[in-house]
């Protein structure tokens, strides 16, 4: 049977994997000289901490955590579903503890391109697969299928978070200064980086544009949409329910962020995402 390893990016906790049979490892977030791991310690604490003035910052899992988690399961096939290269480091680390495992040729290293939504998404599917039996290759293969029609959409309200955290292609940057108004930003094809989709004046028209995006690209029931908020519900149900009224047939999920990711897009910041099942 295929062992299946992912990190939080996922958004699942280390308990929730485990019921799933899935090892999750966390990511690592720092905040004012404290250190802790993704989804181990209380959110609205973290919040806080950053609204009183705080600077978060994270980090890719540990290399020996990786290591271990390998080198546990030496007997089975192993794949390694990794949030997208260029936003983190953490697929770059799976392949460099996959040089030093002992079992090497048994695991194999997905960069899924995407997070949160759609990389959890990638995570059931996985499961359900190897579930079924199948072999890694043929996980990976059936992956690729919905990893090629997903793409992701955020509405930041600091964009002093995504500047820091050099996450912006270059030109995108500049607009910062433009937070009286919404920029809603999207990935670029490899999921590696934000780029800049456009700016409106209210949500609801950031809805539109985003709405308008999924229809030119076919989103039907065959996909699975995910609308995910940093401490922002009322605004998520917003989407939510404007999804819904114009997807009535689309699987719709509401989806909170991590630290991690609340450190990556600011506080209030809202994710909207797409991919095929």
């Amino acid at each position: 049977m295929v062992h299946i390893i992912t990190d939080t990016s996922a958004l699942f906790t280390v308990a929730e994997g485990n019921d799933m049979d899935v090892h999750v490892i966390p990511l690592c977030v720092s905040i004012q000289d404290e250190h802790y791991r993704d989804l181990c310690f209380d959110t609205s604490s973290f919040l806080k901490k950053v609204r009183s003035g705080g600077i978060p910052t994270t980090s890719q899992p540990p290399i020996g955590d990786v290591l271990a988690a390998y080198e546990e399961h030496g007997d089975e096939e192993i794949l390694n579903i990794c949030m997208a290269d260029g936003l983190s480091g953490t697929y770059q680390t799976a392949l460099m503890a996959k040089e030093q495992a002992p079992n090497a040729d048994s695991i194999t290293v997905l960069n899924s391109q995407t997070l949160c939504g759609p990389h959890r998404y990638l995570v059931e599917k996985a499961v359900k697969l190897r579930d079924e039996g199948k072999k890694a290759a043929d996980i990976v293969a059936a992956l690729k299928e919905s990893m090629a029609h997903e793409h992701s959409f955020l509405i930041p309200q600091d964009f002093s978070f995504l500047k820091r955290g050099g996450r912006l292609k270059p030109a995108a940057a500049s607009i910062g200064g433009l937070l009286k108004l919404k920029p809603v930003m999207h990935a670029v094809e490899d999921g590696s980086r934000l780029d800049k989709f456009t700016i409106t004046r209210t949500l609801s028209k950031a809805a539109d544009s985003i709405i308008s995006y999924f229809r030119e690209h076919g989103v039907d029931a065959a996909y699975r949409i995910s609308v995910s908020h940093a401490d922002a519900l009322a605004d998520a149900r917003f989407f939510i329910d404007r999804l819904k009224n114009a997807f009535p047939n689309t699987e719709l999920e509401l989806l909170k962020l991590s630290p991690a990711f609340i450190t990556q897009g600011g506080p209030q910041c809202i994710a909207v995402q797409y991919i095929r099942k």
